[in-house]
């Protein structure tokens, strides 16, 4: 089952996409810029082989449901989000208020 629902955090707009699969549930929250994703996510995927992308990203792990994603501390974030102000330890909501 896929949802995609918006959700709004300080007045501005996002999409929170969740995809539930057998044994693991996959979510994100995306702008127009960037998204912060669960555990799924590659990091060092998209900072090696796809760099020329110049992907805006970060990572949460442990992660069950899009209110934690955008509560929880991102474990890692892309090269492209480091130059935006997006750090590891940083709350999803605030990275993502940076993807504006």
């Amino acid at each position: 089952m896929v949802t995609v629902i918006p959700i709004v955090i300080e007045g501005h707009p996002f999409t929170a996409v969740t995809v539930v699969l057998p044994k693991t549930t996959l979510l994100t929250v995306s702008s127009d810029k960037g998204y912060i994703m669960c555990g799924a996510l590659d990091v060092g995927l998209l900072n090696e082989k796809l760099k020329d992308r110049q992907i805006i990203a970060g990572r949460s792990v442990g992660v069950r449901t899009i209110e934690q994603l955008i509560d929880a501390p991102l474990e890692s974030v892309t090269v492209e989000a480091e130059r935006l102000g997006i750090f590891a330890g940083m709350r999803g909501r605030d990275a993502l208020l940076k993807m504006i």
